[in-house]
């Protein structure tokens, strides 16, 4: 934690995790431990590749305020992982009162006849994913634990089916499933044969039509109306049935 007359700054260095092309951000907390308005405005050594929320400000006395720094993303990592990039918190009593739009330029500026508080941040790369730790073994001379366990262990539902079976399931059931499964089958086969023995009736009134047109002259006969009324009626039936 970094300790100014005015301002507690934790933490003392901004760690930001990285990743190339991905932004990365981090938070500063700016303890007011004083009775009096502090008035705080952040800079750094390389305003391109950082944005700073808010940048400048005022913490209410016995107060605190969050400053948020995003980083921009990395085209490429740095040798050695190491960054000079720096960030510098000014700090300064403001009128009791104030607010941010009451903040100026020349508030900040050297020579003034306010005290001047200035604190300095480092800026620390951290990897974004930190390796997970190896477990350790619980006791000792335990033996490996197989690979395949997964695979031979029983699945939720392959539990299930046996408590089921032990447990006993009623006799009910399983024959109210078969005789489904039967019924299922018998209508089946049925309507196949429906349909079958339409194409056949379709086929033989194709048959005699043929026939009848090779005549020369006249009506139809009256055997030949009736036949066709009577594959008629059953052609009806059997779609009707099916």
């Amino acid at each position: 934690m970094g300790i100014g007359d005015y301002l507690n700054i934790y933490p003392a260095e901004l760690k930001f995790p990285f990743e190339v092309r991905r932004q990365s951000s981090c938070s500063v907390q700016l303890s007011n431990k004083t009775d009096q308005y502090v008035a705080f405005k952040v800079k750094t050594t390389n305003p391109k590749k950082y944005c700073v929320r808010p940048n400048a400000g005022v913490v209410l006395p016995n107060s605190t305020c969050n400053v948020t720094v995003t980083m921009q993303a990395p085209k490429e990592a740095p040798p050695d992982m190491q960054c000079k990039d720096k960030f510098l918190i000014q700090s300064t009593i403001a009128p009791d009162g104030a607010t941010t739009k009451d903040l100026s330029a020349e508030l900040f500026k050297a020579g003034t006849w306010r005290e001047m508080n200035e604190f300095k941040l480092r800026v620390v790369y951290v990897p974004a994913n930190p390796p997970s730790p190896v477990p350790e073994e619980s006791e000792e001379g335990s033996p490996p634990r197989d690979l395949n366990e997964s695979e031979t262990k029983p699945s939720p539902v392959t539990q299930a089916a046996s408590r089921s079976m032990e447990e006993g399931e009623e006799p009910n059931e399983k024959l109210t499933s078969s005789e489904a499964w039967s019924l299922i089958s018998r209508l089946t086969e049925e309507k196949s044969s429906t349909i079958q023995q339409n194409q056949k009736f379709h086929l033989e009134l194709e048959v005699l039509k043929k026939e009848a047109n090779k005549r020369k002259t006249g009506g139809f006969s009256v055997l030949f109306v009736l036949l066709v009324g009577v594959i008629g009626i059953l052609v009806g039936y059997f779609i009707s049935k099916s």
